[in-house]
């Protein structure tokens, strides 16, 4: 075997006097294994780096066929800026002055492509040590290359967020506790910078009584035992302060089972604590007016039936009709104040619920001005009302509530207005909403006042010597029922003795078509063949009755196994199907009926009590078209029966 130097500009071809029989030591067998080999590519070069053999793996690894590449020098697999320093050439120089050269590094293949390549040059003597050539030896690393800067980018990543976060101390410890990493989370909550701590030992942020007992070398040894540590209690910041916190540490041990370290994740505790505490004392606090609202009315309600017992019978005196007057008006404002105490404690807890319809503005200020006449006469007040006529004042609201809420801002006015003052109260339209303003000339408010005028139990500087009193629960039902009909509302005044002003703001709402035209404008329902799936027979019975009312062909089934059969006997139009059945759910009926051919047209409609959104996702990802959360309206479903028309 000869190694050939072949130059393309002559189409000549140059033997290199070298034996490689005797050089190389191989055999036929060896030669015919290297030359089949596909994983590496492996090839001869002549002492100056011209290509003198070619293997399957160079060929499978750079695309040149043998009679392509051969000849021509090593440096074509080089990028065109390591040909500008002469690496090629240096790779050589330095394999023949130590024998053997590796490197890792880009190189090209025929099509211009780059690749990640390990590359081993070995010089090649003869039997008098003279150097007679190269042999060549490359291995694709793209992929771990790949792999390995997806890992350092991923690990870079989670550095930066690890250093970034905020609401949590992410710190590493060494295998004695000491402090070898520092996140933005820990500084801002121990506040020490990672200068001040690093290499101090965490037992730094314990209390004296802790470190007295050892107690952060036990969690150490803790977290070593179970594999990880975790406890709530006190730590200390920088400035001697003390803080709840959660703490989490976890071992961390090398690929030979050392540990190396600890992972540790502290979390500030103290304000959830406080709001803890707060809503604790505001739900204790609920159950304690609705307890103490009940407990009034028992006595409340024969007082007030004797009382009417009382007025079947005329008065003996001025005096005695003048003691049940009083004692009709007490009673009257007891049960007004029990009533708001309810509704406090309902509007709290979120039992309210709220009757909504379409309702005119204007309807609801005139009851409410009628029904407050009597504190504005009470007081000599002068009440004025201003509503837009020429403009459509129409919300959906519960009209016993928005009355509620108008009554209590006039009642406020009044209380908090002196003698012969003026109340006025408005309403308009603004853009999207309704605005209901009642104003006053009274006291006003100061700045302090203003940011709590809703709290509970809140009341302004008047009542200190006013006979009217009150529990200061009403301004507070204002701004919830407000709320619960997507509303606000805002206390406006420009300071003591100047007046003020509660603006409502309600989302506005079209006047809707009367009953007898939304049936001429929606068509009747095409009867439907339908199957009820569903395990409460109560639900799925009134369902059946009322779709049978609409027109509708209705079968019902109570349990999943049942149910699929009758599905596939009956082959409805529509299943509405129950989720949480017996012997077969819902989730597995519908992948069945989607896996009949003969059930193909049908529309599967969930009707469930699961309605958030990783809910509708399994629905849809398992075949059903619709997704209805109990109680469903009977409109939504006609509106289903129609749409297929």
């Amino acid at each position: 075997m000869k190694l050939l130097d072949r130059r393309d500009s002559r189409q000549s071809t140059i033997f290199v006097g070298i034996e490689s029989e005797h050089l190389l030591g191989l055999s036929d067998a060896y030669r015919q294994l290297v030359q089949g080999v596909q994983d590496y590519a492996i090839f001869l070069l002549d002492r100056d780096g011209h290509i003198a053999s070619w293997n399957r793996g160079a060929e499978l690894m750079k695309g040149y066929a043998a009679a392509e590449i051969i000849g021509k020098h090593f440096s074509v697999f080089y990028p065109s800026e390591a040909i500008e320093r002469r690496w090629p050439q240096r790779e050589l120089q330095m394999a023949h002055e130590s024998g053997r050269f590796e490197d890792e590094g880009w190189r090209l293949r025929k099509d211009g492509s780059r690749f990640w390549a390990d590359v081993v040059i070995t010089a090649l003597h003869d039997e008098g040590g003279a150097l007679r050539g190269f042999s060549k030896i490359t291995r694709d690393l793209t992929e771990r290359r790949r792999r390995e800067e997806t890992l350092r980018q991923s690990e870079e990543r989670f550095r930066l967020l690890v250093e970034g976060v905020k609401d949590y101390a992410i710190f590493m410890l060494d295998a004695d506790g000491r402090i070898a990493s520092w996140n933005a989370g820990a500084q801002r909550m121990n506040g020490y910078s990672a200068q001040e701590i690093i290499g101090r030992h965490f037992s730094t942020f314990y209390p004296r009584e802790a470190i007295d007992k050892k107690w952060p070398e036990q969690e150490l040894a803790m977290a070593r035992e179970h594999g990880r540590f975790e406890e709530e209690g006190p730590r200390l910041r920088k400035d001697g302060t003390s803080f709840s916190a959660n703490v989490v540490i976890t071992p961390l041990y090398d690929q030979e089972g050392v540990l190396i370290g600890y992972a540790k994740v502290t979390r500030d505790l103290t304000e959830r604590k406080r709001v803890d505490a707060l809503e604790r004392a505001e739900r204790q606090m609920s159950e304690f007016l609705a307890i103490l609202g009940h407990e009034l009315r028992n006595p409340l309600a024969p007082i007030s039936n004797a009382l009417h017992l009382l007025a079947l019978r005329p008065a003996a005196d001025e005096t005695e009709k003048w003691v049940r007057e009083v004692l009709q008006r007490q009673t009257g404002q007891i049960a007004r104040l029990i009533d708001d105490l309810l509704d406090a404690s309902r509007i709290t807890r979120s039992v309210v619920s709220l009757n909504r319809q379409l309702l005119d503005v204007r309807s609801v200020v005139r009851a409410a001005v009628d029904a407050s006449m009597q504190w504005m006469q009470a007081h000599g007040h002068t009440l004025s009302v201003d509503l837009a006529e020429d403009q459509p004042l129409t919300v959906v609201a519960d009209e016993a509530r928005l009355l509620q809420v108008l009554q209590n801002l006039l009642q406020n006015a009044a209380k908090y207005t002196l003698d012969g003052g003026q109340v006025a109260v408005s309403a308009h339209r603004e853009g999207g909403e309704v605005v209901i303003a009642v104003r006053d000339n009274g006291v006003g408010m100061d700045a302090e006042l203003l940011q709590s005028a809703f709290d509970l139990f809140k009341q302004g500087r008047q009542a200190l010597h006013r006979p009217q009193g009150g529990l200061g629960v009403g301004l507070t039902l204002v701004q919830r029922l407000v709320r619960l009909h997507g509303g606000t509302v805002v206390a406006r005044s420009a300071g003591v003795d100047r007046g003020s002003e509660f603006v409502v703001r309600l989302p506005a709402a079209e006047a809707l078509p009367t009953s007898a035209a939304r049936a001429q404008e929606r068509p009747s329902s095409t009867p439907r063949k339908v199957l009820v799936i569903d395990d409460n027979s109560d639900a799925a019975n009134a369902l059946r009755l009322l779709l049978e009312n609409d027109g509708h062909n209705v079968r019902v089934a109570h349990d999943g196994v049942s149910g699929l059969a009758l599905a596939r006997e009956y082959q409805p139009e529509y299943l509405l199907l129950d989720i949480g059945l017996p012997r077969l759910n819902g989730y597995d009926i519908a992948a069945s009926v989607r896996g009949d051919p003969e059930l193909k047209h049908t529309t599967i409609v969930a009707i469930t009590g699961y309605g958030q959104v990783h809910d509708r996702a399994r629905t849809a990802a398992v075949g059903f078209d619709h997704h209805l959360t109990k109680p469903v309206e009977f409109s939504a479903l006609q509106e289903l029966f129609r749409a297929k028309a």
